[in-house]
């Protein structure tokens, strides 16, 4: 897989299906995908917005102060060091992307994370990371927490524990002058030509329904996979797809910057966590964390801000089911 780099508007892949039987293995397939599911990676450039240099620039966290009854549960040895270590994956908005005057990352997981550490009394040290960085990070207590866009999977659940914070989906997009106008099945897609990421589990479904498709003495879907996600977006601007299956958030975002995009629908939603060590004690501090952001407001001026209010949760827990 390609490390993760800094982006310009470009957009998170689908997650991976995991292949691999033991736990270690299971983790670092799964993981890896799931970065990729909210960066991208690849030097392949898509036109920019005008607006791209000033997106989320709107502070929405500082104003966010400690909760002593919830950072009294930090583990100790992370409250005499007063520094949240956190592994980040940067790609594309909402989730997470390098503004283009070179300022740090911004993005819902920066912002959400940023806002947690506020909580728990911590200061923020932010290391810009690789899939495979991440998954060995964790694992050797080099971070003390993931953010990726990582969607929950029993799998995944083998080898980390996730702290639900926001929701995302399957989502689709075309151009705007495509007569398609909404998917309620992958076999409304047979005949027709659709881009996604290189081994995600949207590329499998795919796979699946295509070959429903000619089972039904239909055309096949003729599958165009990608290695990041700006490579997408060019390829449906060039016309080279008909349609765009990723994830949600970010084709939904997209759509309000980039012309001629337009987001249809998306077809089912995932729980989505931050990532910490299998067994950590940090996930309850954690949670309790998100809980409280959510009940002070933070978090919805946060989704409102990067427009993904249908992300909401109503409340954080560790280690959620894989679908809402």
């Amino acid at each position: 897989m390609p490390p993760i780099q800094a982006a310009r508007h470009r957009s998170p892949r689908g997650h991976r299906p995991c292949r691999p039987t033991t736990a270690p293995a299971v983790a670092t397939a799964t993981l890896l995908t799931l970065l990729l599911t909210s960066c991208g990676s690849g030097t392949t450039e898509i036109p920019e917005d005008d607006r791209a240099a000033a997106l989320g620039r709107e502070d929405v966290v500082s104003a966010v102060h400690e909760k002593s009854a919830i950072s009294a549960t930090l583990p100790a040895k992370l409250r005499e060091s007063g520094t949240l270590r956190i592994g980040s994956g940067i790609g594309i908005p909402p989730i997470a992307f390098s503004p283009e005057d070179g300022g740090p990352p911004r993005g819902v997981d920066i912002d959400v994370s940023e806002a947690v550490a506020r909580v728990l009394g911590l200061k923020v040290e932010r290391k810009h990371v690789s899939g495979a960085s991440l998954i060995t990070g964790l694992n050797a207590d080099r971070y003390d927490l993931g953010t990726a866009n990582l969607a929950v999977t029993e799998e995944r659940k083998h080898a980390l524990d996730f702290v639900l914070y926001v929701t995302d989906g399957t989502g689709f997009a075309v151009r705007d002058d495509s007569e398609l106008k909404k998917v309620d099945d992958l076999k409304q897609l047979c005949g027709l030509r659709v881009g996604t990421g290189t081994g995600t589990t949207f590329e499998a479904d795919l796979e699946v329904a295509s070959k429903e498709c000619v089972a039904d003495d239909e055309k096949p879907i003729s599958i165009s996979t990608y290695p990041d996600a700006a490579a997408h977006f060019l390829a449906l601007r060039q016309g080279r797809v008909d349609v765009l299956m990723t994830t949600s958030s970010v084709l939904r975002f997209a759509a309000t910057q980039q012309p001629d995009l337009r987001y249809l629908n998306e077809i089912e939603r995932k729980n989505v966590g931050l990532a910490v060590k299998k067994g950590s004690p940090l996930a309850e501090p954690l949670k309790g964390a998100v809980n409280q952001l959510i009940e002070d407001g933070t978090y919805a001026k946060i989704l409102k801000k990067w427009g993904l209010e249908p992300a909401a949760i109503d409340k954080s827990v560790v280690n959620p089911g894989a679908r809402p």
